[in-house]
């Protein structure tokens, strides 16, 4: 048969994007038939594939009308058009599975291979916009018309398509508490090391230069959303002052407080993706993550911090954010996510249990929530912001956030002339707080939340890397947790000072992780993973939860990495412990599992409502009621900016 021929010979396919059928290719100039269109305009699929056959079959090439071709290509050619359309609907996202025509959505479309002209030019013909390249994950950011979402995903080289979800930020002691100020008196700077900031922009300011020539140390910016990479929110300025401020607006003769970040010495890279109002999509993230890893060598970015998050909605194997971050993480880059604000809700009866945001549901990345510094220098009074989200997290299950540091009412470099400096002026430092001069600050500000714990770690890790260069982001992951200080008190009282309503948290696994960042105790530490430091799953059985080893995972291979090592015992169990009477091994366990979660555990004698929240058939992961229809925007704002008591 010839090449010519060869060509031809494909199987008709439903045009969707219109609602018809698209006529059979053509055949060549010296064979062309009229017939070749008969399928044109058909509604029936098994209809125009059986016509579309006949005609075919009348003018293929003798070889190609044998029975036994014909016996083929009917039995392969029917049934398969009555399992396409199921097939399909499969690869969307439940959100999109009731798409309505007319209707145009913001999707991520994800192909078996890296997409190029040929995955342009379909899009083009399912009347779609192509927005973005997302290279990383072998996917595109389009607009595609509703009624052409399911042709889309029929595709056999698409593997997903995903709503293009919002994201949005999770909004002076918080260095001294992790003992910062001790990191810097032995000369850890974060010199050289760059940081990727993912946020909201980075306004130029003089905390973020260099203390001796005064140059910025925004060595590279760039913006995924409209309106260049100026922070116009007033949330990345923040979170980039944490990481590497130095202090130079609060340093002199007349001032009483100087307010430098954790890494005060480190490049960063301003990746703009979230807008004036804090808000971006799943889409600008990943992009803005894949050109953190091209930037790689050229700035060495070895951190990436991610101050913002959503709502899980699919495994993090499957959710493009997490992804991303692994993309990055497997690329050498350390990345930091925010836990997120969700630790009060209590909308599906469970205790803000559960609450962890993507993509810090990924176990690959450093998960972090926030504690409260208390207004004093040293952590032995600080406890755990009721707000900071909680694991597990949703449908893996996987123990998080990893670490807890400082992020309530955190003092930091202004992003002058952005939102919540033109419209929440209230959290401007004064001058007489930190000087001997009254007046209005122009340099600081004071924001709340997981965020400002996130860029806590994400200096931390930038230290660590600048005193040893080679570690990976496995050893810095396992390195702080293994080192992180796990004195905690049973529980804590908070009082939300706005509503005024009271908070009561436990110091379990699921709220501390493997404790509190000792940023001295990390730099001291010469311990090296030689696994990968994968956040362990957990398991539900028999009225107790379990820890879930694997002999791939880090975690309780030897005493250096066993459970009581990252976790401390106060946080797994012992007669002290909010587990109770719960104990490390158990007759009823799962193969390769620890017991964590007792029937004396932290939720007292609502055991049976709380396992229920967590794990039951209508519980947290089975519907929505965790997240509601209301903006999430909103709540991050209000924590972002009021903090708690």
């Amino acid at each position: 048969m010839s090449e010519t021929w060869t060509q031809y010979i494909s199987i008709c396919s439903p045009d969707k994007r219109s609602g018809y059928l698209s006529f059979c290719p053509e055949m060549p100039a010296s064979r062309n038939h009229e017939n070749s269109s008969i399928c044109n305009n058909l509604w029936s699929p098994l209809v125009w594939h059986a016509i579309c056959f006949i005609v075919r079959m009348m003018i293929l090439p003798n070889c190609l009308r044998q029975p036994g071709y014909a016996i083929f290509m009917a039995v392969a050619l029917l049934p398969g058009s009555m399992e396409a359309k199921s097939a399909g609907r499969k690869k969307l996202a439940s959100e999109l599975r009731s798409a309505q025509a007319g209707q145009s959505h913001q999707v991520i479309v994800q192909y078996k291979r890296i997409p190029g002209e040929l995955e342009a030019a379909q899009l083009q013909r399912y009347g779609a916009e192509l927005e973005a390249g997302l290279e990383e994950i072998r996917a595109v950011a389009a607009t595609v018309p509703g009624e052409n979402l399911e042709a889309l995903a029929d595709d056999p080289n698409v593997v997903a398509i995903w709503p293009d979800r919002a994201v949005s930020g999770f909004l002076d002691n918080a260095a001294p508490a992790v003992a910062a100020d001790i990191a810097a008196n032995y000369g850890w700077t974060g010199k050289g090391i760059g940081v990727a900031v993912i946020d909201s922009g980075i306004n130029l300011g003089t905390d973020l230069g260099e203390l001796d020539s005064g140059l910025t140390r925004v060595v590279y910016a760039q913006s995924f959303t409209r309106g260049g990479t100026a922070d116009k929110f007033g949330h990345g300025t923040h979170i980039a002052g944490i990481i590497g401020g130095n202090g130079a607006a609060s340093t002199g003769s007349f001032f009483t407080k100087t307010f430098r970040g954790i890494a005060p010495g480190v490049n960063l890279v301003n990746l703009r993706v979230l807008n004036r109002l804090g808000a971006g999509t799943d889409s600008q993230v990943i992009a803005a993550i894949q050109r953190a890893i091209q930037l790689k060598n050229t700035y060495n970015i070895r951190v990436i911090n991610l101050s913002l998050g959503r709502p899980v909605y699919e495994s993090y194997q499957e959710d493009p954010l997490c992804q991303a971050v692994a993309k990055a993480w497997k690329a050498g880059i350390v990345v930091v996510v925010a836990a997120g604000n969700y630790g009060r809700n209590n909308s599906a009866g469970n205790n803000g249990y559960g609450t962890i945001t993507s993509p810090g549901n990924s176990p690959y990345v450093i998960t972090v929530g926030s504690m409260k510094s208390m207004g004093t220098p040293w952590r032995s009074d600080d406890p755990i912001a009721s707000y900071s989200s909680k694991g597990p997290t949703a449908i893996d299950h996987l123990v998080k956030p990893d670490l807890v540091a400082p992020g309530n009412k955190v003092i930091s470099v202004l992003g002058r002339y952005g939102f919540l400096d033109m419209y929440e002026g209230t959290n401007i430092v004064p001058l007489s707080y930190y000087s001997s001069v009254s007046g209005t600050s122009k340099d600081y500000y004071v924001l709340s939340g997981t965020s400002m714990a996130a860029g806590v770690v994400s200096g931390t890790a930038a230290l660590l890397l600048e005193k040893t260069p080679a570690l990976t982001p496995d050893q810095v992951k396992a390195r702080l947790m293994k080192s992180a200080s796990k004195t905690f008190p049973t529980s804590s009282l908070a009082t939300d000072p706005l509503t005024g309503f009271s908070y009561t948290s436990q110091y379990d696994i699921f709220t501390v992780g493997a404790g509190y960042v000792d940023i001295t105790a990390a730099l001291a530490s010469t311990d090296l993973a030689n696994k990968e430091a994968l956040s362990p799953p957990v398991v539900y059985k028999d009225g107790k939860v379990y820890l879930v080893t694997s002999n791939s995972a880090l975690w309780g291979e030897s005493a250096l990495w066993g459970e009581s090592a990252l976790w401390g015992e106060s946080a797994l169990w012992g007669e002290s412990s909010v587990w109770g009477t719960s104990v490390l091994t158990s007759s009823n366990a799962p193969a390769g599992a620890s017991a964590l979660w007792g029937n004396s555990s932290v939720w007292g004698t609502n055991t049976t409502q709380a396992y229920s929240a967590l794990w039951g058939e209508n519980g947290l992961w089975a519907d929505s009621a965790l997240w509601g229809e209301s903006a999430l925007w909103g709540e991050n704002l209000t924590i972002s900016i009021a903090g708690e008591n």
